[in-house]
């Protein structure tokens, strides 16, 4: 049986490290920290395995369907009998999915960043950012209701900003935090402005009752649908402002200018919130509502769906082009959530038409486990070469062999090589997209293609192409590759992004909770890999030895390659609006009216209310003889007026 003790541990121990160690790690105990982060991690996540085990293969199911459990539930404010907030912990596959996830991946980098974080100043103080971000994501994915999540989902926020500014005294991470903070906050304004019409319209804040009012033919169901506004249903809008809650977090385009700034944190937090969770909160809820969005509202659906896919595209043409090696990997992240996003964009509810659903969730699990191995390897590399520039990479093979092979793996897995696990996860999405729009297949295997090419270009700039030796100083204070709590953790995630793929997820995770049977099509899957092993080749042509064809192409697609290499101006775009549009035609006028009318009036009001009481003051002087000649005058006012009205 699931004990609620036992779930409610699961995030309440990250945030019990964090607690400590804010309060007393850093004074007390500093070299500790990391060890007690580490180990409530580590029993976090044999929690979370537990509770995975217990309800995916004794208590879940309910005859041939998964239920949804709400072992926890507390009222925290009533607004009236029928809606209130409440606080509680809900189980279904995707959650219960999700908290392995979490766990599993803060695990090794809290395990990771032992050694690669040992000796910084402020080493305390990052751990306890570790916990507190992962108690946020772990909340996140277990709420009960829609403004619970809203709750964690910005408490996600204040924690990504106080890790990816870690460096405060850095100026570009300072910035990369604020910009990572602003841009998410305007998502957020349309997910909060989504979660009022759907409450408001359904009733409710509870996931459960909500799902069923509002899929089910019912009186609320009813007035959200025939209500519209700008031609659009009231529910459409609503869900389609969820999402761009989603698309903020999940840095899809055009809200994902945040995401490559972002990696002036360090290394093990890109890991972990760039890779494997915080980013993929917007697919989660996506996720959740998902039965909203198929069965009442397939017009949101779709506009998931080429949200996802044009960000897929847009940021794999973009990775081609980036020379920091963490660049090139947030990329490469924003092309994957945009695979996950399309996948369930193309998916329906139920059975076959379901499978997108399936597929999105399975590349979700799947991906967190090689992209978190390609950070954590980058940080390897990172911490060797002293240098993000892969200018400075190259030949490092024979130099940090485990982190080599690591890397190659993850490399082929993402490239969707068999049998690595990218491959099961992605063909299933390209399965999905092929039955059901073929416009949407045709971007997306184009995606893929790219996808393969970057990614080892990015190999071969790193572990092959020049000989490290000749162009680097730095390597003499090395003995080796990284200690060995770096290496432990890469090699377990390569572990994973073997094996992951051969999970049977059809059987566990699924839109209507019932078991998804797939079958592998081996006829299918010869396009794919076939254009993935081109990609690699081209790579492999191009950078496994020094070269000048990659500046031939880049000659050849000049136009293509400078919009490309300066990210196709988008953040110059904002930063014109900003500054041009928002700043000149609407900060300014705001500035001076507040300044010239709202500060004018009340200093009027100011200037009068001080004459009045200069004139008045000798009323309340203090002095008898003044308060007598008053008294005397208004003695004679009164009976001089009485006289007059009496005759």
């Amino acid at each position: 049986m699931l004990s609620t003790s036992l779930i409610v541990l699961i995030p309440l121990l990250p945030v019990f490290s964090f607690i400590l160690i804010a309060l007393a790690g850093r004074r007390y105990f500093p070299s500790l920290c990391g060890i007690l982060g580490t180990l409530s991690l580590l029993v976090s996540f044999i929690l979370a395995a537990t509770v995975a085990y217990d309800y995916f293969f004794l208590v879940g199911k309910a005859g041939e369907t998964y239920q949804q459990i709400i072992p926890l539930k507390i009222t925290w404010l009533r607004f009236s009998p029928n809606v209130s907030i409440d606080m509680g912990v809900l189980l279904d596959p995707i959650s219960v999915m999700m908290i392995v996830v979490v766990t599993l991946v803060s695990l090794m980098v809290h395990f990771y960043s032992l050694g690669y974080m040992k000796g910084e100043e402020r080493y305390a103080t990052f751990y306890g950012f570790l916990g507190l971000f992962t108690f946020s994501m772990l909340g996140l994915v277990l709420a009960s209701n829609i403004f619970q999540i809203y709750i964690f989902w910005e408490l996600v926020g204040v924690s990504s900003y106080l890790l990816i500014g870690f460096y405060f005294d850095k100026p570009s991470a300072v910035a990369a935090a604020k910009k990572a903070f602003i841009v998410t906050r305007f998502a957020d304004l349309g997910f909060l402005i989504g979660i009022l019409i759907l409450s408001f319209y359904a009733g409710t804040l509870d996931f459960q009752t909500l799902i069923l009012r509002l899929t089910t033919p019912t009186d609320q169901l009813h007035n959200i649908a025939t209500a519209s506004f700008l031609g659009c249903s009231v529910l459409t809008w609503g869900l389609v402002l969820v999402f761009i809650g989603g698309a903020g977090k999940s840095a899809m385009f055009p809200l994902h200018i945040w995401l490559p700034d972002a990696m002036e944190g360090p290394t093990p937090v890109s890991a972990l919130i760039h890779a494997a969770t915080m980013v993929v909160a917007g697919v989660f809820l996506v996720a959740r509502l998902f039965p909203i969005y198929a069965i009442s509202c397939p017009p949101a659906l779709d506009v998931v769906m080429w949200v996802g896919v044009s960000s897929s595209f847009i940021a794999a043409i973009i990775a081609c082009t980036q020379t920091d090696i963490k660049r090139v990997l947030a990329y490469s992240t924003m092309s994957q959530i945009g695979y996950m996003m399309f996948s369930l964009g193309v998916s329906r509810y139920g059975g076959e038409n379901g499978l997108g659903y399936m597929a999105s969730m399975f590349h979700l699990f799947t991906h967190a486990m090689f992209k978190a191995l390609l950070f954590l390897g980058a940080g390897a590399v990172i911490h060797y070469v002293h240098s993000n520039e892969m200018k400075d990479m190259g030949g490092l093979r024979k130099l940090m062999p485990v982190t080599h092979l690591t890397f190659l793996v993850a490399c082929l897995a993402i490239a969707g090589i068999p049998p690595f696990a990218g491959f099961f996860s992605k063909e299933e999405i390209l399965q999905a997209a092929f039955h059901s729009n073929k416009a949407i297949f045709g971007i997306a295997i184009l995606t893929a293609a790219i996808t393969a090419f970057y990614m080892f270009r990015l190999y071969f700039n790193i572990f092959w192409n020049k000989n490290f030796h000749a162009h680097s100083e730095s390597h003499e204070s090395h003995h080796g590759e990284a200690p060995g709590t770096m290496l432990i953790p890469l090699v377990i995630l390569g572990l994973m992004s073997v094996c992951a793929g051969f999970i049977p997820f059809g059987k566990l995770v699924t839109s209507d909770g019932k078991a998804l049977l797939t079958e592998f099509n081996p006829a299918f899957s010869i396009a794919p890999v076939l254009l993935a092993t081109l990609g690699i080749i081209i790579a492999w042509s191009f950078y496994k030895k020094e070269s000048l064809a990659p500046q031939r192409m880049a000659n050849g697609l000049k136009g293509l390659y400078t919009g490309a290499y300066n990210k196709f101006y988008i953040d110059e775009i904002y930063i014109f609006i900003t500054k041009k549009v928002v700043f000149n035609l609407v900060g300014r006028p705001a500035a001076w009216f507040d300044r010239n009318i709202v500060d004018g009036f009340m200093n009027l009001l100011a200037t009068i209310t001080g004459q009045i009481s200069f004139l008045i003051k000798k009323l309340q002087s203090g002095k008898l003889q003044h308060y007598a000649s008053y008294f005397f005058v208004g003695v004679i006012a009164f009976v001089m007026i009485f006289i007059y009205l009496w005759t």
